[in-house]
């Protein structure tokens, strides 16, 4: 019983209240519309500059406008509950604060740690994607980097580390893996921009912030060029069918309503972000009031933006013209723009920046929280004394992700990143259940509308997406949760400042 009460304590509603205005570990700088470009650069990056081609191009050609109205719609659902906790519990830590204090103590640390995960390795993977804009656009000037310091290119560069480590402890490889080829062993630039975001975050959250909104308001310049410059060259005929007729290639279905919906799952990974800006809550000049609308702006924007560029791109050039590593530039170089490659890959670049800002700030912020409240050493929650920003746990994330962008290849880091934040957006949903039959009363800034069934549609829409997910993926996110459990029930159970409390 004794463990069954210390699994499930938590704090209450009113005393996280209390807690973040009487707080001052961190400094308040953050207006909302710094907040605002916190969460679009989480949400627009990857996802406007390739996925809305490349999936145009394979599953739903035109009808990728209709993919994304599909994935904002559960995007949104999981956003408007973000918006009523953000409201209500001002404090860092986004998701794991937030199910703390609905759901008890055990499955807070599930989701904080399976998130300081997951945002790590955005990170990484992004800082991978960044460092690859990089070498193309400094290739195009004629600058090229030494073989060794332009990254892993295979999935083989991981099996030659493991065999050298299994070698190196006593294991005897019969046929270890051969050395990368080319030469290519470390992604310098890669390495370089996480430990320089690390660094823009620890001189101080302010600073750190108005970089970002200027690094958001290139990309989304960019972003708007794109759109007024792409009208111009759509042919409406492009268009037509709408939604391309079903057809199968090697036992493989694409197009039609089936691969429209298989696109939405797909580009859904492009429309959430917004969850990074609520970590900053105790960053932020007025909490209750900036963070709701933050959230719904940044997600508001972003999914217009989407919208947009679906159907510039499938009216520019035939959809299935659009399967390349950057169809944006394709499509404006198939209809002779090469004037507005050059904008596209700035913008690119920029949006790519701000999503590096977005996750290191959101993963440094709940390793913070985690430690604040017992569950992980307080040492990493010591605020620096000047800068008063959560320097440990962002130059130790600096480091990882470093190492982690640097050493290895983006397939073996990007088919890591999906599970955690959908694992969130289940457990948020569920909480604003469970909270407003616990709490119907409580004051809120902001309600979440049609309570249980948005919060039903998120849930339904985020457990669909992770029954779609590869085996691998479950194996790896079980073997990180047994890692969790052990440091849970080995430390945080017996040090968590609700226990001292008691």
């Amino acid at each position: 019983m004794r463990w069954i009460q210390a699994l499930t304590r938590h704090k209450s509603i009113t005393q996280l209240q209390q807690e973040a205005g009487s707080r001052g570990d961190l400094r308040r700088v953050l207006g909302i519309w710094q907040l605002t470009a916190i969460g679009i650069g989480g949400i627009i990056g990857v996802g406007i500059f390739v996925l809305a081609g490349q999936q145009a191009a394979v599953n739903a050609g035109p009808a990728i406008f209709i993919s994304f109205l599909i994935a904002g719609v559960a995007s949104a659902a999981a956003a408007l509950c973000y918006a009523e906790f953000a409201g209500l519990i001002p404090v860092t830590g986004s998701a794991y604060t937030y199910g703390y204090a609905v759901l008890g103590e055990f499955v807070a640390w599930i989701i904080g740690w399976d998130l300081l995960l997951e945002y790590a390795l955005i990170v990484a993977v992004v800082a991978i994607g960044w460092s690859g804009y990089v070498q193309a656009l400094l290739g195009a000037a004629g600058v090229h980097l030494p073989d060794w310091a332009q990254g892993a290119v295979s999935n083989d560069t991981l099996a030659y580390y493991w065999d050298r480590a299994a070698m190196w402890v006593g294991f005897t490889i019969d046929h270890p893996a051969p050395a990368p080829h080319g030469g290519h062993v470390f992604n310098l630039i890669a390495a370089l921009v996480s430990l320089g975001i690390a660094g823009l975050l620890t001189i101080g959250t302010e600073w750190g912030a108005r970089f970002n909104t200027a690094v958001v308001a290139i990309k989304v310049i960019g972003v708007a060029l794109v759109i007024v410059a792409g009208i111009y060259y759509v042919n409406p005929a492009n268009w037509h069918p709408f939604v391309p007729p079903r057809v199968v290639v090697d036992g493989v279905g694409h197009f039609g309503w089936q691969g429209v919906l298989a696109a939405a799952s797909v580009v859904f990974f492009a429309v959430f972000g917004y969850d990074t800006l609520t970590t900053a809550a105790e960053e932020s000049r007025d909490p209750q009031r900036d963070l709701p609308r933050a959230v719904l702006l940044s997600l508001g924007i972003s999914m217009a933006l989407y919208l947009a560029i679906s159907l510039v791109l499938t009216g520019m050039v035939p959809y299935p013209e659009l399967n390349s590593d950057a169809p944006v530039a394709s499509a404006f170089a198939a209809v002779g723009a090469h004037w507005v490659m050059v904008a596209i890959s700035i913008a690119a670049v920029a949006g790519i920046t701000s999503v590096l800002f977005a996750f290191m700030l959101a993963a440094a912020r709940i390793w913070f929280a985690l430690a604040r409240d017992g569950l992980l050493p307080g040492w990493f929650a010591k605020p620096h004394p000047r800068w008063h920003t959560p320097y440990r746990p962002t130059l130790i994330l600096g480091a990882g992700t470093a190492l982690l962008a640097g050493f290895l290849p983006i397939g073996e880091l990007a088919e890591m990143v999906n599970i955690g934040t959908l694992s969130a957006f289940i457990i948020i949903c569920t909480a604003i259940i469970v909270l407003r039959v616990r709490q119907p009363d409580l004051p809120r800034r902001f309600r979440t509308p049609w309570v249980p069934w948005v919060p039903l549609i998120g849930i339904a829409f985020s457990i669909a997406l992770i029954w779609g997910l590869q085996a691998v993926t479950y194996w790896r996110f079980i073997i990180w949760m047994l890692i969790g459990f052990w440091i849970y029930f080995g430390y945080g159970i017996r040090h968590s400042a609700l226990a001292d409390a008691r």
